[in-house]
């Protein structure tokens, strides 16, 4: 493939954000520039690419799904994603007050065993609330990901039913798997079952659905983690708060907390010029964690593209700006 070519395949994946094929377009370059007998720059091409994938490490916290539903379970498949993390809580950026709750729940769910031994239940029902970016759902595959234990996103789009009762009986499936099958149990965007029982146009199932979900979870003493969240903690039923071991509010992150990530984020990397991280995070003040990692990926994607040694201050600082408008 002629070298135009190969750079605008790497182009087209990069506005596409296909990372499998960004990479493979970058290793061909770094191929044809070999062949050619280039190479101490093939050589650096290769070490580029390499530390790229590392960084990207940092700011994907899931690289895809995994385990196929076992046949006794195939009718799982619509209401249920299966990922195997390969984070922890060491890869957030988290609020100390947070993280030491989140600590506590590992710690007490890698003796779980000698908890029961004296008839004590381990921390296992998280209510997560936080705007959009936050670290929620983050959350639940770096819990996941220090118990080595999988994450069930669960598909609330496949749980709703037009038909009466049909609905009850996909949640029941799914509380009926946990004892069998430990993993964190992921019901994102909660408020779409969870709402108060007085709201929506066909109240009676509502009713039907959130009073079965607070049955089941009431009843469940299996050894998985049930994670809810939400960032509409106000449509909430009440009676759903004190079905949880636990609340957790997550803010947007400070200026201190800002840093950190930006540094977390590109550490594989320097700058082009002295970076001044405390106006660039008072100047980033009000973005969530998601936005923030975005920033990085496009200022290291914009390295790699253009050959430069260093990353670049200003659009780094112009990424920020721009999520903000």
């Amino acid at each position: 493939m002629a070298a135009s070519d190969q750079i605008k395949s790497l182009i087209k994946s990069f506005g596409e954000s296909d990372e499998d094929r960004f990479f493979a377009s970058a290793m061909q370059i770094a191929a044809s520039e070999a062949r050619r007998g280039h190479n101490n720059i093939a050589q650096e091409l290769k070490s580029l690419i390499e530390t790229a994938r590392k960084s990207r490490s940092n700011l994907q916290f899931d690289q895809g799904k995994i385990v196929n539903m076992p046949p006794s379970r195939r009718e799982l498949n619509e209401l249920v994603e299966v990922f195997q993390p390969r984070i922890s809580l060491s890869n957030m950026v988290l609020e100390k007050s947070i993280l030491n709750k989140l600590s506590k729940l590992i710690s007490e769910q890698k003796k779980w065993e000698l908890l029961r031994h004296h008839n004590l239940f381990p921390i296992r029902k998280l209510l997560l609330i936080g705007a959009p970016g936050t670290g929620k759902t983050m959350t639940a595959h770096a819990i996941a990901g220090e118990l080595d234990i999988p994450v069930f996103v669960i598909r609330l789009d496949g749980i709703l039913s037009k038909y009466m009762g049909e609905s009850i009986a996909k949640l029941r499936l799914i509380f009926d798997m946990m004892p069998s099958q430990r993993a964190v149990y992921l019901f994102d965007e909660f408020d779409s079952i969870g709402s108060h029982r007085n709201q929506g146009h066909d109240v009676g199932e509502i009713k039907r659905i959130l009073n079965s979900f607070l049955v089941n979870i009431e009843k469940d003493i299996s050894n998985s983690i049930i994670i809810a969240a939400t960032n509409l903690p106000e449509s909430l039923d009440v009676a759903l708060f004190r079905r949880f071991d636990d609340v957790i509010k997550y803010p947007l992150p400070i200026e201190s907390e800002i840093i950190v990530a930006i540094k977390k984020y590109t550490q594989s990397y320097s700058f082009d010029t002295r970076i001044n991280y405390k106006t660039i995070a008072k100047g980033a003040k009000g973005l969530n964690f998601s936005d923030i990692a975005k920033a990085c990926e496009t200022v290291v994607k914009e390295k790699i593209l253009s050959g430069s040694q260093k990353l670049n201050t200003s659009l780094l600082i112009d990424t920020l700006n721009s999520k903000k408008s």
